[in-house]
């Protein structure tokens, strides 16, 4: 990806988490998508949570696939480690460095299309092994790098910018990964910092795999009305054989929610989606009343926000595989190599 370096503007007005460190130290670089894309809100509120927290940038590791999502880790934490991987592989990526280096600080960033097309299957997996990690999916319905078709996670009957209609059902990740046996799920909207920053700072104290569904609108590809998700407006000029799109600077979308009441948001092209956030006495620890929660606010088209499910009892990863208590990256040749009398052993045992 594109890495272009973002002048570090300091001043004396500028405070300093435990660390010494001030928000400045945990930005990245300057973004490249659209203005006014939802992606970027949610950059800025990961820049918050991780100053907040005071994480050593040098113990995190940020991960993504392919995607105007997977932009984003370019654009936090400059000082912190980076692996953009291939299209929807980015949780195998993560239960490797997070097999080989526990005490990793491990954020994945992902896309509707990235994680529930033809990453879906390696997302489950990394929820089903409650690998310990913030994924992030940031869910605007559509493949905003190759001209807005739509992802897994657009809405039946939607409208997309050419015309097409789609018709076939849309994946939950907040359902599925509450289904799946997972242990944190919730969802938030970019432009509702105010939920979003300590949502993401519990999603990095979770101990397993705290799935954070993000809606966050295109300014590109969101040009239908009724659309929970976001198609673009706007198409200035066109070719017989190669489509020229203008995208119009625009402000990043702000809403601010009140537990329980629905909230109306107009996106760019004028649609409106229905925000909701649970009511203050929401159980978050019950799958059912989870569940039933997503399944009644769906039936009304509301998109319901707020961390939906939790339970921090589960085993997580190194758990469940019996791994080492420190991680591999610290243990002596001696123990990481258990000699060729042993390695025999096994394979005697195989045959």
């Amino acid at each position: 990806m594109t890495y272009i370096a973002k002048p570090r503007v300091y001043h004396s007005g500028l405070r300093e988490n435990p660390l010494g460190l001030t928000i400045r130290d945990y930005e990245g670089g300057l973004s490249t998508l659209c203005a006014g894309c939802g992606h970027d809100s949610i950059t800025t509120a990961l820049v918050q949570a991780c100053w907040e927290l005071a994480l050593k940038p040098e113990q995190v590791i940020k991960l993504s696939g392919i995607g105007c999502s997977s932009k984003t880790p370019a654009y936090f934490l400059s000082g912190s480690h980076g692996f953009n991987s291939v299209h929807g592989r980015m949780p195998a990526v993560a239960t490797g460095a997070l097999a080989a280096n526990r005490d990793l600080v491990c954020i994945g960033i992902s896309g509707d299309g990235d994680s529930l097309s033809i990453g879906f299957g390696q997302f489950a997996h990394a929820v089903r092994r409650n690998l310990n990690m913030l994924y992030i999916i940031e869910n605007n319905g559509v493949y905003g790098l190759t001209k807005g078709q739509f992802s897994a996670s657009a809405d039946p009957g939607s409208k997309a910018k050419y015309g097409e209609i789609n018709r076939n059902q849309s994946i939950d990740p907040v359902a599925a990964a509450i289904t799946l046996g997972g242990s944190f799920a919730a969802r938030a909207f970019s432009g509702d910092k105010d939920q979003l920053v300590p949502m993401i700072k519990a999603g990095l104290r979770h101990p397993g795999c705290a799935v954070i569904d993000v809606v966050s609108p295109c300014v590109t590809f969101n040009d239908h009305e009724g659309s929970t998700k976001s198609y673009a407006h706007t198409r200035s000029n066109s070719h017989q054989v190669v489509h020229v799109d203008f995208v119009p600077p625009a402000e990043p979308i702000t809403a601010r929610q009140t537990d329980g009441q629905q909230v109306p948001v107009r996106l760019h092209d004028g649609s409106t989606i229905l925000l909701r956030k649970t009511d203050p006495d929401y159980e978050p620890t019950d799958r059912l009343t989870a569940m039933a929660c997503l399944e009644r606010h769906r039936r009304k088209r509301e998109i319901v926000t707020g961390v939906l499910f939790m339970d921090t009892d589960l085993a997580e990863f190194h758990q469940i595989a019996g791994t080492s208590s420190g991680a591999l990256t610290d243990l002596a040749f001696e123990d990481l190599n258990p000699g060729n009398d042993k390695l025999q052993a096994l394979q005697q045992k195989l045959r």
